[in-house]
């Protein structure tokens, strides 16, 4: 099978990585966009497996976590006239986990914003830290009963919950959040130190999503419009901004940061992955004459 150069590979996925929308990727690139599409399934299930085999023993003291809002085909109050609607359509929830210090993404789930999902979540970040952690996470209600099946007893754990006034009628606000009244630091189990009941790193964290994925970016028409394919982005991205990119934060890679590497990667590193998860090439059998062609 024939293979693009690595440098036109490494391009694409680079441009994936810094918000290019597929079709641009496919016109500057010189490539179908078939081969771009072909290329993200490829690096967003090799990027996935290494997550989950390799992001493991994170010594964490401090995580923070919070759900990403995007929508997939169409956003849910146009489904009902939306015509061939794959599975998954409508709103898509990200949930995210952020190591304060070494800004890792330690575990990262795409599905719902209820119960079933947060328990998900949790019991994944439980088996992927060697520390007990104090968890921040915002005022979402089915976090309470999903930390305490995934933790039990073992973790200090606080809510910020925030505050929000009526939504302006300005026409010039219309695409602004509504104003920030306040936020209150309530302690839900252990004792977690107020000081670092937080969720700001990561928000900020999210912030760095939608810039950097065009099927996060608002108000154009760059969203996902196959679930898979957006969970393959989330893959891809998430070793990326782990293993692949500074973070001005730290001064480094995040898994560095955290001791899962000892190097900075390149995205030659991604491109690897993606090969030696590629199944080896059928050896053709010895030729016989009379073989039709």
């Amino acid at each position: 099978m024939n293979k693009l150069p690595l440098e036109k590979r490494t391009q694409i996925l680079n441009m994936l990585c810094e918000g290019s929308s597929m079709r641009a990727i496919s016109r500057v690139a010189d490539v179908s966009i078939n081969t771009v599409t072909k290329i993200l399934v490829d690096a967003g299930k090799a990027c996935a497996e290494y997550h989950d085999k390799n992001v493991r023993n994170v010594p964490a003291k401090h995580v923070q976590a919070d759900e990403i809002w995007s929508f997939c085909y169409a956003k849910d109050k146009n489904l009902g006239d939306a015509k061939a609607a794959p599975a998954g359509a409508g709103s898509v929830w990200t949930w995210t986990a952020l190591d304060m210090e070494s800004k890792l993404i330690v575990s990262c789930l795409v599905g719902g914003r209820d119960a079933a999902y947060a328990l998900e979540f949790m019991e994944d970040l439980k088996s992927r830290l060697s520390t007990r952690v104090q968890l921040s996470t915002d005022g979402h209600k089915p976090y309470l009963t999903a930390v305490e099946s995934a933790f039990g007893d073992q973790i200090d754990y606080a809510q910020l919950v925030k505050h929000y006034g009526a939504p302006t009628d300005n026409p010039e606000a219309r695409y602004s959040p509504a104003p920030f009244v306040g936020a209150k630091k309530k302690t839900i189990s252990g004792n977690p130190e107020s000081s670092l009941v937080s969720t700001s790193h990561v928000e900020r964290s999210n912030l760095s999503f939608r810039m950097h994925m065009r099927r996060f970016t608002r108000l154009t028409n760059g969203h996902s419009k196959k679930l898979e394919n957006h969970c393959h982005m989330i893959a891809l991205y998430t070793v990326w901004y782990n293993f692949a990119r500074i973070n001005s934060a730290v001064r480094m890679a995040p898994a560095m940061a955290a001791g899962l590497s000892n190097r900075l990667w390149s995205m030659t590193d991604i491109v690897g992955l993606i090969d030696a998860a590629s199944p080896a090439p059928a050896k053709r059998g010895p030729y016989k004459k009379g073989n039709s062609k």
